[in-house]
């Protein structure tokens, strides 16, 4: 039977977070707060705020390291802090898509047999860069980059492609945003942990009808 495979990108079929921890860990070597927990603790309580009113992208995880510095040094950001930021963050705008081991070959193999569609959130501009430049687009039936992955935009994307829940799998590394609300919308799921999934995906994933694998390499067997 043909399935739909929906996946996820980030983490998923590139690496993707650890290159914000790497970021991360040179702006707080960077800053050289006196109280390093304390100034951990302010960055990730921006964060949180800034994601729930302005979404997901370098662009947003910048503001958050402007409004570190800001709150932290009591002052507004200065033109060299920005630049000196921006410098550390370079990267994130400019390196090349990093596949995770066997992507290529699992696509092609389960595109033989499967109608494979892509599912990303974040800023659409930088996501859609990043899925021309890993050269895999050719492997999906439509791609869908979204600002949030929540049970409603599951269902609505279900509706707009006509796609049977029964017959759909979203297959991802985050269980807040890739397999409870795929679940809770109606669709199958296959979790493929990450050793460097965001703290902000992390949820417990209990659900006896989610489907685990140790990496996109087991898929095959799967389906």
């Amino acid at each position: 039977m043909a399935l739909t495979l929906l996946f996820d990108a980030d983490d998923t079929l590139w690496e993707n977070n650890v290159l914000f921890e790497r970021v991360s860990e040179d702006f707080f070597a960077w800053l050289a707060h006196p109280d390093a927990a304390h100034a951990r603790a302010v960055r990730e309580e921006i964060e949180t705020a800034n994601i729930a009113a302005h979404g997901y992208g370098s662009a947003v995880f910048l503001r958050s390291l402007h409004d570190c510095v800001t709150r932290l040094r009591g002052r507004p950001v200065t033109d060299a802090e920005r630049a000196e930021i921006a410098a550390l963050a370079a990267a994130l705008r400019h390196h090349e898509v990093e596949l995770l081991p066997g992507v290529e070959d699992v696509l092609a193999e389960l595109g033989t047999r499967h109608e494979l569609r892509l599912m990303t959130k974040g800023d659409p501009v930088e996501q859609q860069r990043k899925v021309e430049i890993s050269g895999l687009a050719g492997h999906f039936r439509s791609v869908h980059v979204v600002a949030r992955k929540d049970v409603t935009t599951y269902r609505a994307l279900a509706g707009d492609l006509a796609l049977d829940p029964s017959a759909t799998w979203m297959i991802g590394n985050s269980p807040r945003s890739d397999i409870l609300p795929a679940r809770a919308a109606g669709l199958n799921a296959v979790f493929v942990p990450h050793p460097h999934t965001w703290a902000h995906e992390e949820a417990e994933v209990d659900d006896p009808a989610v489907l685990t694998v140790g990496s996109l390499r087991e898929l095959p067997r799967h389906f």
